[in-house]
């Protein structure tokens, strides 16, 4: 059952999407009842947080049952002896799964309120504490040690350093103050650190503040299975065409062991920074970080200099991971999506132009994998389409392990090449929440199965390159 209201979008994206779901293919196929059965429920999950957390082990450093051992206990310490286990997934061997327990519908709420913002309150549902860059708003006379209540202002109209706040609020459990309103609003006062620390959040999740740093990797559970599909294999080259912050990356070099070469790109400088850390940090050397832009990664001509770094000559790479920017509308939770409609499908011309490049950088015989964590048609199977008709040398291949659904209809793929595709759609399973005795109650094969559906919006599709002369 529904806690939060459904994801809410700007007129013109709202009837964009409504269009996509109400697709003809689509209501042939399901019948106009179901479609859009369908799509509202869609819309209801998307504003909950997934069903579980997904850890990525470091398999580089560490076996996934030394990490299991320590984070049932770490778990158990954070939530004050709550049984919660830790499971193994049988298809991805280097993750564990942590049932979230929620939504908490009994909580007690407090006269002293903190208001956050959108973002910092999606993270609270999925585990954060809440630090002092995320808040707005606190009550009057807020000291530290405070019993407090925390809501999201997910419409971004609080004004920040308000003593009380009368618009739409969503409420996100109740924590204790670390500091004063005077210590978090002070313009001399700290810009960082821990502002509320969560004990009773609506949505029971680790916090991972801290936590084995260099064991575990916060991943969702398709951003997972993008890297198996790519499958690299050590001593190949690889590119991650919009790498950061590295979870991918990072993930291709573990599971290449170490050995060849993984070449990441981003064109932003701090993100970039931000995948050379995370290398450091997982103790991976073969991933070579660089601030460029995909679009012009494509060089005509060899380049006099030796340097190693982008653009690269055609057919260059063995395996390419193309994780496109997209407009994101498959991320959990959002209450409040806030793009246009003009910048909702400004993306896929962008996407056009990185997968144009990925084509030629890749070998003959060589994979490629596009995937994004939105929902629409046209950053996904449209482009499935385009792309086979645009490039005859490219095959829509399996993909393994293939644990989301199948494509979605509405572009004229034909459903040979659908099951093919693999969308992940958190519609799939009913908004139900897990509590301590339905967790006690259920088979370990059970939750597996719902971890695999109740995740984020996300797409995959799989090529292979054929030579083309």
């Amino acid at each position: 059952m529904s806690l939060f209201p459904k994801i809410s979008f700007q007129r013109e994206v709202e009837e964009y999407l409504t269009k996509v779901f109400r697709n003809n293919e689509l209501i042939t196929a399901l019948g106009t009842q179901e479609a859009e059965s369908k799509y509202q429920s869609l819309l209801s999950h998307l504003s909950h947080p997934p069903g579980f957390t997904t850890v990525r082990v470091n398999t580089h450093l560490v076996s996934v049952k030394h990490v299991k051992k320590l984070l049932f206990e770490e778990i158990q310490k954070q939530f004050k002896g709550l049984c919660v286990p830790v499971l193994e997934h049988p298809k991805l061997q280097d993750i564990l799964l942590i049932p979230v327990i929620g939504p908490r519908r009994d909580l007690k709420k407090h006269a002293s309120e903190v208001i956050v913002g959108a973002h910092c309150g999606y993270a609270v549902l999925r585990g954060a504490h809440v630090y002092v860059p995320g808040i707005i708003s606190t009550s009057r006379f807020m000291k530290a040690g405070d019993l407090v209540s925390v809501y999201s202002d997910i419409e971004g109209k609080c004004k920040r350093g308000a003593k009380e706040f009368e618009g739409v609020k969503v409420f996100l459990g109740n924590g204790i103050s670390e500091l004063s309103r005077s210590e978090i609003f002070s313009s001399s006062g700290p810009l960082n650190g821990m502002g509320i620390r969560m004990i009773e959040p609506v949505y029971l999740s680790p916090s991972f503040d801290n936590v084995l740093p260099s064991h575990l990797f916060l991943q969702n559970l398709p951003s997972v299975v993008v890297s198996h599909i790519l499958n690299p294999q050590p001593g190949e080259r690889i590119l991650d065409m919009c790498a950061a912050p590295g979870g991918k990356t990072t993930h291709l070099a573990t599971l290449m062991h170490d050995q060849g070469e993984v070449i990441a790109m981003d064109k932003i400088a701090n993100k970039v920074k931000k995948i050379k850390q995370n290398a450091e940090l997982l103790q991976l050397n073969c991933i070579k970080a660089f601030c460029y832009d995909g679009t012009k990664a494509l060089s005509v001509e060899k380049r006099e200099d030796e340097q190693e770094g982008p653009p690269f000559l055609p057919e260059s790479f063995d395996r390419i991971l193309l994780d496109a920017p997209c407009s994101g509308i498959g991320q959990r939770p959002n209450m409040a999506y806030s793009l246009t409609l003009k910048e909702v499908t400004s993306y896929q011309p962008l996407q056009r132009k990185l997968f144009t490049v990925a084509v030629k950088l890749l070998k003959p015989g060589g994979v490629l994998v596009y995937s994004t964590c939105t929902i629409t048609l046209s950053e996904n199977e449209e482009q499935v389409a385009w792309a086979l008709k645009t490039f005859p040398c490219l095959h829509l291949q399996p993909q393994e392990p293939h644990i989301g659904g199948e494509g979605m209809r509405g572009a004229g793929l034909s459903l040979d090449q659908l099951n093919l595709l693999q969308r992940f759609d958190p519609s799939a399973v009913t908004l139900q929440g897990i509590t301590i005795n339905s967790l006690q109650d259920s088979r370990e094969d059970d939750l597996i199965s719902l971890a695999n559906k109740d995740c984020i919006g996300f797409f995959i599709a799989k090529f292979i390159k054929s030579n083309c002369q």
